[in-house]
């Protein structure tokens, strides 16, 4: 029965799992903080999506998920339009405002994912337990489910909240900046939670700064500087490339066949 819950996304590996066509969106005073983006994204592909501070990711992100409304271009999911079918993307934002001392647990936590499929003023069902205790499973922290969040390691809270997101039964998860304030441990348990989801055909878009994990850890890689600057394999990262993208804030070198990368203060 808990399988079902990604079985009921469309499995034709021939559609895109999200399609972006020609999307511009932004916020009072910037209407447009990006413009004209398209790409589109195969069911259980891992994208990095990279570029400076103010690039646009963060905002792409939102757009996807409806939490700012777009000025022009679609949005499709499974083929679906975004009006209909972009409260089935799951979003972990970069930061979560949380009172780590609440007493509530894991679960708890991970139910919030719940609440669009349960409804305002109604209990959860057994069938929204099960959701809760699959993606549980999914970021590798069931056995964590009664644990008090504030007991939890920065890597585990990370899970936690892509636990949340996926609970909500989507197959295509967006991350802005998740391994940002973690130690290696924790990056690395994330990377293998990325890595379970992904043998699970669960589409992940991640938002980061690191060229590294980009290059070496997704299938694609997006980079925007409030367009799409490129778009494709690891082979993207090519100098005029990056400089077209960091302009000023990252200065590209090159000896032989390797690429010497000097980064602002801002940690790109």
């Amino acid at each position: 029965m808990i399988t079902a819950f990604i079985e009921s996304n469309p499995s034709d590996d021939s559609c895109p799992a999200l399609i972006v066509d020609n999307l511009s969106a932004g916020y009072p005073g910037q209407p447009r903080a990006i413009e004209n983006v398209s790409f589109a994204v195969s069911r259980g592909e891992r994208i990095a999506i990279i570029g400076p501070n103010g690039a646009g990711k963060s905002t792409l992100f939102k757009a996807l998920v409806g939490l700012i409304s777009h000025s022009t271009g679609a949005i499709s999911l499974h083929g679906q339009d975004c009006r209909t079918s972009h409260t089935g993307i799951g979003y972990v934002p970069q930061h979560e405002t949380i009172d780590w001392n609440f007493p509530v647990n894991v679960r708890d936590v991970v139910m919030m994912g719940r609440i669009r499929c349960i409804g305002w003023l109604h209990w959860p069902r057994q069938r929204d337990w099960d959701a809760i205790d699959w993606a549980l499973q999914q970021v590798g922290i069931f056995d964590l489910r009664r644990r008090q969040i504030g007991q939890l390691s920065g890597g585990q809270r990370r899970r936690v909240f892509i636990a949340r997101a996926l609970a909500q039964a989507t197959d295509v998860l967006l991350l802005d900046e998740p391994f940002t304030g973690v130690d290696m441990v924790a990056e690395q348990e994330i990377m293998e939670t990325l890595d379970r989801l992904q043998s699970n055909h669960i589409t992940v878009l991640l938002a980061t700064h690191d060229l590294n994990l980009a290059a070496t850890r997704a299938d694609r890689l997006l980079i925007l500087k409030k367009r799409v600057i490129a778009y494709g394999k690891s082979d993207v990262l090519q100098p005029d490339i990056l400089q077209a993208a960091y302009s000023d804030s990252l200065q590209v070198f090159q000896q032989g066949d390797q690429f010497v990368l000097v980064a602002d203060k801002h940690r790109h």
